[in-house]
C-alpha cells in the first residue's frame, strides 16, 4: 500500500511539470490560412525623374490553377499550399500577368496645388520592363517572356463639361510568363527602368513583387 501511494505521488509530481497544452503527436498549430480566388495580386507606385508619377496594379492568373488553392501557415513549420487534400509545391508551366499603368499623383503633388504633370505616350514608351523570379535574396532573370497584348485607352474626364484638360491615357498589358518548376514560395518581381538616355544607368522607375 505504501509503495502504491508513493508511486502515485511521483506520477502526480511528474505530470505537474508537463506543458499544460502540449499538442498531440503530429499536430501543428495554424497561424493563418490564405485563400486565392483565382489569382494573386500586385500594386505599387513609381515615378519618372523630374516627371510624373504613376500606379501599377495587376494580377497573376493561370486557368483553374488558383481555384480553391490555400496557403496554410504554421507556427513551427514552413507554409504549405493545398488544393483540397492535394499538396501543391510548384507553379504551372506558364502564368498570365495582367497589369494596368495609369497616372497617379506624386507625394509632393498631394500637398501642393501646382499644376500636375501626366504620363505621355513618349514617356511610357521609354520604360523597359524586366521580370525576375526571386528566391530569398537570389534574383533569376526570366527568359522568353511573351507579350500577348497591350492597349492604350484615353481616360475620360470626371466632368463632361471640363475643357482645356491635358490628354490622359491608361496602358494595359498582358504577358505570358514561363513558370515551369518554379516553387510557389518564389516571388515574381517586376522592375521598370528608364531607357530614354536621361539617366546613364537606366533609372529604376518602379519595382514590385507579386507573391503568394
Amino acid at each position: 500500500m505504501r509503495f502504491r501511494v508513493f508511486s502515485s505521488v511521483l506520477l502526480a509530481f511528474a505530470l505537474a511539470f508537463l506543458p499544460a497544452s502540449a499538442p498531440a503527436a503530429g499536430s501543428r498549430e495554424k497561424k493563418n490560412v490564405e485563400s486565392y480566388d483565382g489569382a494573386f495580386y500586385l500594386i505599387t507606385d513609381g515615378g519618372i525623374p523630374q516627371g510624373p508619377c504613376f500606379r501599377i496594379s495587376g494580377r497573376v492568373t493561370a486557368p483553374n490553377f488558383f481555384d480553391d488553392l490555400k496557403r496554410f501557415d504554421y507556427s513551427d513549420a514552413d507554409s504549405v499550399f493545398r488544393r483540397g487534400n492535394e499538396v501543391v509545391t510548384q507553379f504551372p508551366d506558364t502564368l498570365q500577368l495582367v497589369f494596368v499603368l495609369r497616372d497617379f499623383p506624386c507625394p509632393a503633388e498631394l500637398q501642393q496645388t501646382a499644376t500636375r504633370t501626366y504620363l505621355t505616350r513618349e514617356l511610357v514608351g521609354s520604360l523597359r520592363l524586366s521580370l525576375y523570379w526571386k528566391h530569398g535574396v537570389e534574383m533569376r532573370p526570366i527568359p522568353k517572356v511573351i507579350s500577348a497584348r497591350s492597349t492604350v485607352q484615353p481616360v475620360t474626364p470626371y466632368s463632361p463639361d471640363a475643357v482645356n484638360l491635358p490628354e490622359r491615357f491608361e496602358w494595359a498589358y498582358e504577358i505570358v510568363v514561363p513558370s515551369a518548376d518554379v516553387p510557389l514560395t518564389d516571388s515574381l518581381v517586376l522592375i521598370f527602368r528608364m531607357a530614354d538616355g536621361r539617366t546613364a544607368d537606366g533609372h529604376m522607375a518602379a519595382r514590385v513583387a507579386a507573391r503568394l
